[in-house]
Parts: structure tokens; C-alpha cells; sequence
């Protein structure tokens, strides 16, 4: 196992990406903790999958926008588990809308938990590494933040902001044994897309682009943040990986 003995916590945990990933870590031998803001009853389900793995495994309610909730997520897992080794952040939202009817709150809101919800948690988590002079961090961005995309002025923002800050605390931390990367996927087959009235039109439209002519499963997602956060991946850091069947190319 690439994780065994290691410490995780996924924010945005409870479904698609985040619980994809979450499962990944645990099967790869990691302790994990998951955060949630509405889906309780869900976290919980991946919560009890991870223990009979074998797992120490909790999930945490938080509103990862909040810098206090952000600290109590990881004093929790720190309490839980005695040590932190790996930070994925991955919740997120989308609030569409172009750019010229787009209020104040859908911008302010997608920035605060896109962006501001990341620096939240590396914040806390990001002394406990340096200490240990070892830990993973890896960042859940999208393709949209490296090329735009129509009506997501805000989410593109949020996702470009990313890689930015992905590649500063990677230049921050690497001199204690940190690695930080971002991991950026294309169109992934999440709750978000078959629940969404325009699924259809947005498949259609991605499939035009993807090259591999298949849509991306949050699994997909998830081998790549295993790899990143062993071993294996030691010498990896500031990268932007594209998880997106040739869709951007």
C-alpha cells in the first residue's frame, strides 16, 4: 500500500471527487477525514466503508469558506488521528452566470470557497507539515482555470487563482519536505452533471473536445491524488496535471 500508516483529510468529502478520493486514500492504507457541508447522511456512508477497510476514518461538518471552521476541521483530525500527512483540498462550487449579469454574491461566494476555502485549510495545515518537515498538499482546480470558459467568469477566477497559489506554497514549502501540486480535470461524471437540466448539451459539447471520447470518472481523479501523495511522487512539486482525456490539449 503506497499510504499505509499516513493521516488525510479531504475537504468536500461526501460525494463525487472528494469521496472518490477519500475511498482511494483509505484503500491505499490512509486515515482520513472528511468534510461536509450538506451531506451528512453521505459522508457518513463513506466514513463507515473506510472503517472496514481497516481505516480510522470521521467526518467533519464545515463550511470551508470559514477560516474558524477551516481550524476546528483540523484540530479534529489531529485529535482523531495524532498527525496530519496529507491535505486534499477539493470542495468547491459553481454559480454561473456572464459576466455582465453577474451579482456581487455569486462572485463573492464562488471566490470565498473556491479560493479563500483553500488557503483556509493549507493555513492550518501547512505549520503541522513544515514541523514534521514532510506532507503532502494537493489541489483540486479544473481545465477552466487554465483556458476560461463561457458563463464561469467566476469559477475560472476561483480555479486560475489556484494554480497560482498552488505554485507559491509549493516554492514556500518545499525546503521542509513538502510537496504541493494541483491536479485539474475536465468533465468529470459527478452528481453535479447528471442531476444538472443541461447535462446533455454539456456532454455533447465536451465530447467534441475529448480526445480519449469518454467521459471522466471521479476515479480518474482519484488514482492521480493517491500517487501525488506517496512516495512515488517525492520529487513532484508546483505541477498542474490535467486529469481531462485530451479535452484540453
Amino acid at each position: 500500500m503506497l499510504l499505509e500508516g499516513k493521516n488525510a483529510i479531504v475537504t468536500g468529502g461526501s460525494q463525487g471527487i472528494g469521496a472518490a478520493t477519500a475511498l482511494e486514500l483509505a484503500a491505499e492504507g490512509a486515515n482520513v477525514c472528511v468534510t461536509y457541508r450538506k451531506h451528512q447522511e453521505e459522508a457518513d456512508e463513506y466514513v463507515r466503508k473506510m472503517t472496514e477497510m481497516g481505516r480510522k476514518a470521521i467526518a467533519v461538518k464545515c463550511d470551508i469558506a470559514v477560516f474558524a471552521e477551516a481550524a476546528n476541521t483540523v484540530k479534529q483530525a489531529l485529535d482523531a488521528f495524532g498527525r496530519i500527512d496529507i491535505l486534499v483540498n477539493n470542495a468547491g462550487m459553481n454559480w454561473d452566470a456572464v459576466s455582465w449579469k453577474m451579482t456581487e454574491e455569486q462572485w463573492d461566494r464562488v471566490l470565498e470557497v473556491n479560493l479563500k476555502g483553500y488557503f483556509n485549510f493549507t493555513r492550518h495545515v501547512a505549520p503541522l507539515l513544515k514541523e514534521q518537515k514532510y506532507g503532502r498538499i494537493i489541489n483540486i482546480t479544473s481545465i477552466n482555470g487554465l483556458r476560461g470558459k463561457f458563463g464561469q467568469s467566476n469559477y475560472s477566477a476561483s480555479k486560475a487563482g489556484i494554480i497560482g497559489y498552488t505554485k507559491a506554497v509549493a516554492r514556500e514549502l518545499g525546503a521542509f519536505g513538502v510537496t504541493v501540486n494541483a491536479v485539474a480535470p475536465g468533465l468529470i461524471e459527478t452528481a453535479m452533471l447528471r442531476d444538472s437540466e443541461s447535462r446533455d448539451k454539456i456532454v455533447d459539447m465536451a465530447m467534441g473536445e475529448i480526445v480519449m471520447k469518454r467521459i471522466g470518472q471521479p476515479e480518474d481523479l482519484a488514482y492521480l491524488v493517491s500517487f501525488l501523495a506517496s512516495e512515488r511522487a517525492r520529487h513532484i512539486t508546483g505541477e498542474v496535471i490535467r486529469v481531462d482525456g485530451g479535452q484540453y490539449i
